[in-house]
């Protein structure tokens, strides 16, 4: 259909689906079935989990690993093999069941359909399966249904759809039969119903004229397929880390294998065979001292702590890397209801002619005219409080009673001292409800509605509890003070009554009415909210809102949470639709505020900051949101919104709050800065060992190690100080720095500098180490340059924990984790000097204390002037 179905007359509908008053025939309802398929969204097949296992093995650092291990099993070292492979298939089959449920998106949409539908069929009411339903089909729609399909109605008797999870309203939308003449956004399509949306009000009757795939819900399906989830920056830089790690590693392995050869020729061994394993071993064992081979698990490990800290904010991770995400990210695409606001709304305002706050005080006190009004609010409404506490109904109506209630005059009270005789029900054409009750020994209609109708239709206003003629000046205070609220971005509703003489109510009787007042709500900004936005900016990131509220109520909300400054923008969906790529890219940097949105809106939004290459949070609670939350750097979903949205994020904000968001991110900056500190301990200490052993190979000196030595080092000193600093507490910069550049390389910002200088540092005193025992005997070299090395590294714990303070200031025992490696470690250092494990170590029986003592002063030197390093940085 060219012209939109909204947009068309019922009889072009007609028409063109070949739609009879009678409904469809079995048999033709059959043959379209066969047409159009059934009426469900379909999944896209899914890989095999083997096929999803496998494809982790594509990472270079693990290929690397895999190469390594692989030839230590050939070499007969059957445990550092396991050890390693253990970690590729644990950390495998860990993402492989995050990918599984990340599919699980589209599962969730398909069980959100209505799973039967009222349809005619052969001029006969009947009930099908919802997948059955095809276009030309007439349903019927009553309060509590599913609506099955997508349809221009037919018929609507104070029809109220709940259409939240693909427009992002709160309130219900009120349903009417006519036709557009001009393009609407979704929201606004008020003469048409959608699939998966819920009837809350009244009744009606609508064409099917679209099904499956081809339904709104159906494109957001299609969308949620085609948007694909991004690599987390740690992820990308990881990656290609280890393709340059891969390259150097292997060079210098087959550099040293080609030395120690070219010396086992030309310097007469007679067992050269003998020789040249032991070469290659000393190879192997230098790739594996210098791969961090714990690496992946530890940033797992950090990841999973941070998982738990981020929960007890109220931020629930689905998928690891996003807890490193989100500490990089500079831009928060925000919702508005709920998450911004209170998702309830209050009122906030009330005006009567010649009266300043009416409500002030105790009920007792308040003048005739204001208990009027707040009578007509409470009676003329269907709202109520169950037992639980919580509010049932029209959250507009639900605001009036909770009003009543929070000023002292229980509603309750009122309606049973008031009991309803007759009502008419609100309809969405007239705008208007009333109710009929005795007050006072006399019978009175009282009306509430929209202000421009209760106004049209008034003919007196009472002022100061005198009924007087509602002359123009009268009617013009109360026009400005309407447009007054509306321009704040309140919801307003006018409130009147008029004395009847009869006990039932007909649509004439509401003329010539007796206006009150009026009263404005709105969604009030969550009190907290602002202090967090404020927060979220001094650390460099910037607060987007996108909602499907109206453009006057959103961007009043922003300016109120300093949002929206001027200077801004505030775009609807169909003004973002009316510009081109490069018009948004030239304003985007601008528009704090999007309204009216559609799915395709909030992926465009998404795409455009990350082609600006920021790291872009979004957050969502409905099935529309889903798309935006997949193709965001990391979505986030409401605990209140749908199984949709919650299967296509990455995170769950538990509490819908937006304050939730922002210390996420503060531990999110944590996270990553302690895996750099993680890293940086592991690679300055690999370094410190390939330093001394490049330092002995060019100056013809005995390998500083044994294979065997290395491989202890390794297990000793790598897994557990690195978890530790990864678990360190927060530094108290780190929500006033800027977002990091997402192509920010892991080793930028000082690391790369730091993890020489430490290297560099620790080689030295390790070469020191040796040379002062060769004096004595090379066995004797190696063992100090061993004791050097392990535990230069074991103390080193210490000054890696921060980069600017040292561990006197920071606290010696505020990281208990770094106690107890350290301890395990000397632990694990000191088995190797036992009478019985000497000679598998090396440790020849001149190593004694005098040695010992030596080594563990240069080690504690290594320390030292890590540590004053920082003291003249500054």
């Amino acid at each position: 259909m060219s012209t939109p179905v909204y947009q068309q007359s019922i009889d072009e509908l007609k028409g063109q689906l070949n739609a009879s008053e009678h409904g469809l025939s079995a048999k033709e309802a059959a043959q379209r079935l066969e047409q159009y398929g059934l009426n469900e969204i379909s999944q896209g097949e899914r890989k095999p989990l083997w096929q999803l296992f496998l494809s982790n093995f594509k990472d270079p650092m693990v290929i690397v690993l895999l190469i390594v291990a692989v030839v230590q099993i050939a070499l007969g070292d059957i445990i550092e093999s396991s050890v390693i492979l253990g970690i590729v298939i644990i950390s495998a089959i860990v993402t492989v069941i995050q990918e599984r449920k990340a599919e699980d998106s589209l599962e969730s949409l398909k069980n959100l359909s209505a799973p039967t539908a009222t349809v005619l069929r052969n001029g006969t009411y009947q009930k099908i399966e919802a997948k059955d339903v095809v276009p030309g089909d007439i349903i019927s729609l009553e309060v509590g249904d599913y609506i099955p399909a997508d349809g221009r109605l037919l018929e609507a008797q104070t029809l109220q759809v709940e259409e939240g999870a693909l427009t992002g309203e709160s309130i219900s939308a009120s349903k009417e039969v006519t036709q557009f003449d001009e393009e609407m956004p979704l929201g606004d399509r008020s003469n048409m119903v959608f699939s998966s949306t819920l009837v809350t009000n009244g009744r009606g009757e609508f064409l099917v004229t679209s099904t499956g795939l081809e339904t709104e819900m159906g494109k957001v399906a299609q969308l949620i397929q085609s948007a694909k989830a991004k690599e987390t920056p740690l992820q990308r830089k990881l990656a290609d880390f280890s393709v340059k790690l891969g390259w150097g590693i292997l060079a210098l392995s087959v550099l040293i294998f080609a030395l120690s050869a070219f010396r086992a020729f030309s310097g007469g061994v007679t067992d050269v065979t003998g020789e040249l394993i032991n070469s290659f071993m000393f190879a192997v064992a230098v790739a594996v001292a210098a791969i961090p081979e714990a690496l992946q698990s530890i940033v797992t490990i950090v990841l999973s702590t941070g998982t738990n800290k981020m929960a007890d904010r109220h931020a629930i991770i689905r998928q690891l890397p996003a807890v490193e995400t989100l500490g990089s990210a500079s831009i928060i695409c925000t919702d508005k209801t709920g998450t911004l606001t209170q998702n309830k709304m209050t009122v906030v305002n009330s005006y009567l002619a010649g009266e300043d706050n009416p409500f002030h005080g105790e009920p007792e006190d308040w003048s005739d005219t204001a208990t009027l009004l707040m009578n007509i609010a409470v009676l003329a409404n269907d709202s109520y409080i169950t037992e639980d506490g919580e509010t049932a109904g029209d959250p507009t109506e639900a605001a009036l009673i909770l009003h009543s209630n929070d000023s002292g005059q229980p509603y309750d009270e009122i309606q049973r001292h008031y009991p309803r005789i007759a009502e008419l029900p609100f309809d969405s054409d007239r705008k208007l409800m009333s109710t009929l009750h005795n007050i006072d020994g006399r019978q009175f209609m009282l009306t509430k509605g929209g202000p421009d109708v209760i106004f049209r239709r008034s003919a007196k206003v009472l002022i100061n509890g005198e009924v007087k003629p509602l002359t123009p000046e009268a009617l013009a205070s109360f026009q400005a003070q309407n447009e007054t609220y509306s321009e704040e971005a309140k919801r307003v509703l006018a409130f009147a009554y008029k004395p009847v003489d009869h006990s039932t109510l007909e649509l004439d009787d509401e003329h010539d009415l007796i206006l009150v007042g009026l009263m404005a709500m709105i969604d009030p900004p969550r009190e907290e909210v602002a202090q967090a936005v404020a927060q979220a900016k001094g650390a460099g990131i910037r607060t987007i809102m996108i909602t499907g509220d109206h453009k006057t109520t959103a961007r009043a909300i922003a300016e109120n949470l300093a949002i929206f400054s001027e200077g801004d923008l505030a775009l609807t969906g169909r003004e973002l639709d009316a510009l081109s790529d490069a018009e948004l890219m030239e304003k985007l940097e601008r528009i704090s505020v999007y309204a009216r949105v559609s799915p395709e809106n909030k992926i465009r939004i998404v795409n455009a900051w990350q082609e600006k290459n920021k790291v872009t949070a979004m957050t969502g609670d409905g099935v529309n949101d889903a798309p935006a939350l997949k193709k965001a750097d990391i979505g986030i979903a409401m605990g209140s919104g749908t199984d949709v949205a919650k299967d296509a994020s990455a995170m769950i904000l538990t509490d819908d709050n937006f304050v939730s968001i922002v210390g996420a991110v503060e531990v999110g900056r944590n996270v990553y800065n302690n895996i750099k500190k993680s890293i940086s301990y592991l690679f300055s200490g690999n370094l410190g060992a390939v330093g001394a052993i490049i330092f002995a190979l060019i100056f013809n000196l005995a390998n500083p190690f044994t294979a065997l030595q290395l491989l202890f080092i390794n297990l000793a000193n790598d897994a557990l100080p690195a978890i530790a600093l990864g678990l360190e507490p927060s530094e108290d910069h780190v929500m006033t720095e800027a977002p990091r550049d997402p192509d920010e390389g892991i080793f930028a910002g000082g690391t790369l500098q730091n993890v020489i200088f430490r290297g560099v540092t620790i080689a030295i005193f390790v070469i020191i180490a040796q040379l002062i025992g060769s004096r004595t005997s090379v066995e004797l070299g190696v063992a100090m340059a061993f004791s050097t090395l392990i535990l230069s590294r074991t103390f080193q714990v210490f000054p890696a924990r921060s980069t600017k303070k040292t561990a006197w200031e920071l606290g010696l025992f505020s990281n208990k984790w770094a106690i107890l490696a350290f301890v395990v470690c000397i632990g694990l250092y000191s088995i190797t000097l036992l009478p019985f494990t000497r000679e598998i170590f090396s440790i020849p029986a001149s190593f004694g204390a005098t040695e010992l003592f030596i080594s563990l002063g240069l080690a504690l030197s290594t320390t030292a002037i890590t540590e004053l390093k920082k003291l003249f940085s500054r």
